[in-house]
């Protein structure tokens, strides 16, 4: 049984010709060249073009960190501390902020400025409703590639 993907207007589980063993991210491109994430038809960030000048594409969902931080206490009981935020710079442009995996001994990521970094698809829970037994999907997240 394959899980649902917890946010699938953000990604897709089936890669890029790039990098097509990893989830890609649904941004656009803008005819002025600009490249975004997440799509969007409202108009371009950098010219404001809308409608037809912009168009979907699928970004390869590789990049470098610029900057990372573990959070140790989360308001909410759902999210278990400690995790990791990260701001990875795609290769196809955007910024990204997402949440990094942990390290294999669970102590964060480790990650540094200049790591490269790759999506995957994780298997996380989805706590739909208060009080609601959380739902298994599969959520992007970001990891260090040798």
């Amino acid at each position: 049984m394959t899980l649902p993907l917890l946010k699938p207007a953000l990604y897709r589980a089936q890669g890029t010709p790039a990098l097509p063993e990893h989830p890609a991210l649904l941004g656009g491109t803008c005819r002025c060249g600009h490249v975004f994430y997440p799509w969007q038809s409202y108009g371009c960030e950098r010219c404001g073009a809308a409608g037809d000048a912009l168009t979907p594409m699928a970004l390869s969902g590789r990049g470098k960190v610029e900057a990372s931080a573990v959070v140790h206490l989360h308001a909410s009981p759902e999210r278990q501390a400690p995790f990791t935020v990260t701001a990875v710079r795609l290769d196809d442009g955007p910024l990204v902020r997402t949440l990094a995996l942990a390290s294999e001994t669970g102590q964060g990521t480790g990650l540094v400025p200049g790591d490269a970094v790759v999506a995957v698809l994780a298997e996380v829970s989805d706590r739909q409703q208060e009080g609601s037994t959380p739902a298994r999907a599969l959520d992007l997240r970001f990891v260090r590639v040798a």
